[in-house]
């Protein structure tokens, strides 16, 4: 992939509306295993991609901006375009653990940006998203959101991965994978009114 399309970080610090956009992350679109491993609720990888495109597009708007948070496709590159060509929405996409060695400069070019990491401010909250969370980063104390994927919590169960690490989150921080979000990609008001009870708990 060419140094031109991925950069280290995309900031995006105006002009973002709340109504217009979207979290999502571990789609895992035609990874064979992830349907056992994760405990999903398809009979096969055929069927969880088809799902996972009808949600989507249920609840992105055409003019919605999607901001994936990483794993979002395996295999050839014909994969990924068979998968881009079907959903709603302007995808950003935060470089996951399975997706940095994988993709290629033409699915890149799809993408409205590619990063290892982005920094958004919509309308005077600041939002860092990675792949992974994190125990500690800028803005952790003064009310800057960090979204995340690559656990595969769900909201029954502590985390297939590692449960130990969810007892760590702060209050500000999300799992926004679609394990986490009835395979949905989640909206800004969702986050913001999720964020929102846990502060007055």
């Amino acid at each position: 992939m060419s140094a031109k399309k991925l950069t280290a970080q995309i900031e995006l610090m105006s002009g973002l509306s709340p109504r217009k956009i979207w979290f999502t992350s571990d789609t895992h679109f035609f990874h064979n295993q992830v349907v056992e491993k994760c405990q999903r609720p398809f009979g096969s990888v055929e069927e969880m991609n088809e799902e996972l495109i009808r949600r989507w597009n249920a609840v992105v708007h055409s003019d919605g901006i999607v901001f994936h948070l990483g794993d979002f496709c395996f295999g050839k590159s014909e994969n990924w375009h068979h998968i881009l060509d079907r959903l709603k929405g302007r995808i950003y996409l935060v470089l996951g653990n399975h997706d940095a060695g994988h993709i290629s400069e033409d699915v890149a070019a799809r993408f409205e940006g590619v990063a290892f990491q982005m920094r958004l401010n919509v309308n005077g909250q600041k939002i860092y998203l990675n792949h992974f969370p994190y125990l500690a980063y800028s803005g952790d104390t003064h009310g800057t959101w960090q979204l995340f994927g690559h656990l595969h919590s769900t909201p029954h169960s502590p985390g297939i991965i590692d449960a130990q690490r969810l007892a760590m989150l702060q209050p500000n921080q999300y799992d926004v994978g679609v394990d986490n979000n009835n395979f949905a990609p989640v909206s800004y008001q969702q986050i913001q009114q999720i964020l929102a009870a846990r502060s007055m708990r």
